[in-house]
């Protein structure tokens, strides 16, 4: 293996990425990123869950008719849809407004250290 970096053929770049790790930006950032994921991971989780849960001991619930054919088991499945749907777009809205301009600063900071 050679000491250079492949995009650009150059030497690679001087950084102490423990140092970057370390950094209170990047500790903030990883506390962002936590403050979102976790709890939505909770969420999401209990809500599949349950799901499941009602579909194999709540028979009769599940087999209520909404409209027709289409039943409360059928509306929950698709809702386990809508919900990956609304939870990625929550995160681009999170990760827009709150991870990337730190991780932009981060970034910046290192691009000009190593200029």
């Amino acid at each position: 293996m050679t000491d250079t970096d492949h995009s650009t053929g150059g030497p690679p770049p001087d950084h102490d990425w423990e140092r970057v790790q370390a950094s209170p930006e990047f500790v903030e950032l990883r506390r962002r990123l936590r403050v979102f994921v976790f709890p939505m991971t909770a969420f999401f989780l209990a809500w599949y869950l349950l799901y499941v849960i009602l579909a194999d001991y709540a028979h009769g619930f599940m087999a209520i008719p909404v409209v027709g054919n289409i039943n409360i088991g059928l509306v929950f499945g698709l809702l386990q849809f809508v919900s990956t749907f609304v939870i990625t777009g929550l995160y681009v809205r999170y990760a827009n407004r709150r991870l990337d301009p730190v991780a932009d600063k981060i970034r910046t900071d290192l691009e000009k250290k190593g200029a």
